[in-house]
């Protein structure tokens, strides 16, 4: 029987395009000093690389 892994951490492309946003806006939404920040909290990994929880994508569409 072969298993089936669910991708939990999208990258910051995936994650525009799960949104229907640019890769950019998000990008600068996520930034420290943004205006105004995306209010989902991404993960950073290595300090740098950002990766966003499929889950908590999906609660932030929830409340829209």
């Amino acid at each position: 029987m072969a298993d089936t892994i669910e991708i939990k951490l999208l990258t910051i492309q995936e994650a525009a395009q799960f949104l229907g946003l640019k890769k950019q806006t998000l990008y600068n939404r996520c930034a420290p000093k943004a205006q105004n920040p995306f209010p989902v909290k991404p993960k950073r990994i290595g300090g740098r690389t950002l990766r966003f929880d499929k889950r908590d994508l999906d609660k932030y569409i929830d409340t829209l």
